[in-house]
């Protein structure tokens, strides 16, 4: 049985904009802020496979892992998934954008399964997920309206 978080939001910028800046997986220590590093250990094609380090949490504690994403600028897709799956048994997440009146609407559809010996269940980790996402995103959303205004002067 799979989990799913399914957000989205709709950023008020030129569609290359949003796909550039949200596809450049070495600035996300600048676009999110809950990443204080993004390590590419490797490039194949429009597959990046990439090591994310989070902000040290309240006991110090820097959490990371590996995961591997495959963009498609043609259809503005990517997949991805992680490789190093810490609490899950998998997660995969689905981006998705598309043209909309007012900008860009980015979708991001996190499916997931929490290991059975976590202190916590999918339906708790969803919520958590939906609560964090609309948090990066509306500061992902911030980021990339700023750029586009910056690029119109």
């Amino acid at each position: 049985m799979s989990a799913v978080a399914d957000s989205s939001i709709v950023i008020n910028a030129p569609m290359d904009l949003v796909w550039d800046m949200t596809n450049d997986v070495e600035s996300w220590p600048q676009l999110y802020t809950e990443y204080s590093k993004a390590e590419i250990l490797e490039r194949t094609g429009n597959t990046v496979k990439f090591r994310l380090t989070m902000h040290p949490d309240e006991n110090g504690k820097e959490w990371d892992w590996v995961s591997e994403r495959t963009s498609e600028k043609s259809t503005h897709t990517v997949r991805a998934r992680r490789l190093e799956t810490g609490p899950f048994e998998y997660m995969n997440i689905f981006w998705e954008y598309h043209e909309v009146d007012g900008g860009v609407n980015m979708r991001w559809v996190q499916e997931f399964q929490v290991k059975a010996e976590m202190p916590f269940n999918d339906e708790a980790m969803a919520k958590h997920l939906k609560d964090n996402t609309a948090v990066q995103m509306a500061h992902i959303k911030d980021q990339i309206e700023q750029a586009a205004k910056l690029a119109q002067v």
